[in-house]
């Protein structure tokens, strides 16, 4: 099986986690500066296999697009353009970042380290992924 990799994109950072390759375990692979994501993506998939790339939705609380939407799409284009062979499937983001923090608050980590904001991308990325693991998951 090819892994599956997700993107927690961001106007300044993008957090980016992976599968194994069963697609049972998704870890924190990288933050990279959005303005180098598709080289980055392009290196690893020259090095791994991928099945597909999920990537976080940004949506406000109601449910309204929220301002980084447009940001994420342009994206998600440019990538069908140049990679066709490695589908993108969109995932509701609220509350990653959220979420993101408290597990961080919850590990113990100190204060410095709970503002590491590339930190905070990278896990947003990951709980993205498991999101969409466990629904796949149930989903068969």
């Amino acid at each position: 099986m090819a892994r599956i990799l997700s993107i927690d994109y961001g106007k300044k950072r993008t957090g980016i986690a992976v599968t194994d390759p069963l697609q049972i375990i998704a870890n924190g692979l990288a933050t990279v500066s959005t303005s180098e994501l598709l080289s980055y993506l392009k290196d690893y998939l020259s090095r791994e296999q991928v099945e597909k790339i999920i990537i976080g939705r940004p949506m406000q609380t109601n449910g309204q697009p929220s301002e980084n939407l447009q940001r994420v799409e342009q994206f998600v284009n440019r990538w069908k353009k140049e990679m066709p062979d490695v589908p993108v499937e969109y995932v509701d983001e609220r509350f990653t970042s959220v979420l993101a923090h408290q597990a961080i608050i919850d590990g113990g980590l100190r204060k410095k380290a709970r503002q590491d904001k590339a930190l905070v991308d990278k896990i947003s990325a990951t709980i993205i992924l498991e999101d969409y693991l466990r629904s796949k998951n149930q989903r068969s």
